[in-house]
């Protein structure tokens, strides 16, 4: 193949092989450093002996997030407060109505969803990412992990049980998710705890990722009023804030900021007509994406 086609491969498979790559790391840094990696391994094969340069490629960046995955597991335990994924953030206008837009969101790029991969051994997250979420075959999946299929089959089935138990309540309505976002943002800019809490589940969570860089709670919050309360207490802190509806791993989210400054991205989770969880990246190392979102670039 010549390096043409192998640019035209790049184009082709590029953007399914960050799909898998994000999900299983949960940083866009790492994910294309590993689609880089991938496509730099292939250029140095023989690929006149390559059957199917997709399930090669596959294969290749699942063996490179494997090993990346078991070395980030003891920093992230070491982590200061509470882990989230950096955010996927674009900056297009979430507030009209979008002809283009998905009828759907796809729940597994979500940041809760990839909260509760976090939770899976290595091989049963990358089992479930390349069975439940990409559809490939038991025995595709056994090659690209060096497992049998029934094995396979076992680490999937576990790690499908593990996730049912942890599942985020989630609204695949874009229109509806849009609509209950844009109203929690204005009642969290009204300043009035009793314009907030009728938006937020009984079972409301928030988790917040400062890193140890900024201030943040270091665990989860729990219940309506106690969350409303943590919201309302940013708006005493940073008088000047700002926030918009920005589109957070494919469903609508909010960019905060203040002096033209990226502070935030949020990522909400919806359903029936509440937000049942919120949260809140502020950690500066992780909102990179999202400062080339909020300028454009």
């Amino acid at each position: 193949m010549s390096r043409t086609d192998t640019a035209e491969l790049a184009e082709r498979e590029g953007r399914r092989l960050f799909g898998v790559a994000y999900r299983l790391l949960g940083t866009v840094a790492d994910a294309e450093d590993a689609v880089q990696e991938t496509f730099l391994r292939w250029e140095q094969t023989d690929q006149d002996v390559v059957e199917s340069p997709r399930g090669w490629l596959t294969t290749v960046l699942t063996r490179h997030c494997l090993d990346q995955l078991r070395s980030a597991r003891a920093r992230r335990e070491a982590y200061v407060g509470t882990w989230l994924p950096e955010p996927l953030v674009e900056g297009r206008d979430m507030t009209a109505e979008d002809p283009a837009e998905r009828v759907a969101l796809d729940e597994s790029v979500s940041l809760a969803m990839l909260v509760v991969l976090e939770t899976l051994t290595p091989a049963e997250r990358a089992v479930f990412v390349l069975h439940d979420v990409f559809g490939m075959g038991f025995e595709e999946v056994g090659g690209t992990v060096g497992r049998s299929p029934a094995a396979c089959r076992q680490l999937a089935a576990r790690a499908r049980r593990h996730v049912e138990q942890r599942r985020p309540r989630f609204d695949p309505d874009a229109k509806e998710q849009r609509r209950v976002v844009a109203a929690f943002l204005n009642a969290a800019a009204s300043g009035e705890l009793d314009a907030l809490l009728p938006l937020l589940d009984p079972a409301v969570v928030l988790r917040s990722d400062g890193g140890g860089r900024v201030p943040a709670a270091r665990r989860p919050v729990a219940g309506p009023e106690r969350v409303a309360r943590v919201l309302l207490a940013g708006r005493t802190w940073y008088p000047d804030l700002a926030a918009r509806l920005v589109a957070v791993n494919g469903g609508t989210g909010a960019l905060i900021t203040a002096h033209g400054e990226v502070l935030a991205a949020v990522g909400v989770t919806v359903a029936g007509g509440r937000i049942t969880e919120i949260d809140l990246v502020v950690n500066p190392d992780k909102l990179e994406g999202a400062r080339r979102a909020a300028t454009g670039a």
